[in-house]
């Protein structure tokens, strides 16, 4: 017997994701790698700016200790940008793009993936560049924070995914 009302097996199906992405920027150095560069920088500006002090500069010691300073700031600076990411989450009836800020700020972005283009801005030399999601006329950009060769890897595995939902698998 059929009725009007879909089963929860359904809804279900239409809510379970089908491609799930996480986008973080990368970083270079563990927080274990972070101590040791610093503790190795500060050891270097002591032994370095000894002698100076010996000879009664001892002002160089506080310039060797603002440089310690600046590169530990611009690291913690990195370390914060870090915590922002994007997910792309496709279900058969939607694709959410949401974009949380190293702060905690969330943008969600939410398409038809009937209706949903990927565009693909490619440079000869350098790869792909850019990578979009259209709908109508929202154009939002997305992987940022991949290089280029990832940012080809993304594209590909959810155009594939996006042609699985729209020919209803």
């Amino acid at each position: 017997m059929a009725s009007g009302k879909a089963s929860y097996g359904e809804i279900d199906r239409f809510e379970r994701p089908v491609f799930s992405a996480v986008i973080r920027p990368h970083r270079s150095l563990s927080p274990q790698g972070f101590r040791t560069l610093m503790v190795l920088v500060c050891l270097t500006s002591i032994v370095a700016s000894l002698p100076f002090v010996i000879m009664g500069f001892w002002p160089v010691a506080g310039f060797f200790g603002l440089d310690f300073l600046g590169l530990y700031i611009a690291f913690r600076v990195s370390y914060r940008q870090g915590q922002a990411f994007e997910l792309l989450e496709l279900t058969p009836i939607r694709l959410l793009f949401r974009k949380v800020s190293p702060c905690g700020d969330v943008k969600d972005w939410q398409f038809n993936p009937l209706w949903t283009r990927i565009d693909r801005e490619i440079d000869d030399e350098y790869g792909m560049q850019h990578l979009s999601l259209n709908f109508r006329n929202v154009h939002v950009e997305i992987a940022r924070d991949l290089s280029p060769p990832e940012r080809e890897t993304l594209a590909d595995a959810l155009g594939r995914a996006l042609a699985d939902v729209k020919r209803g698998h």
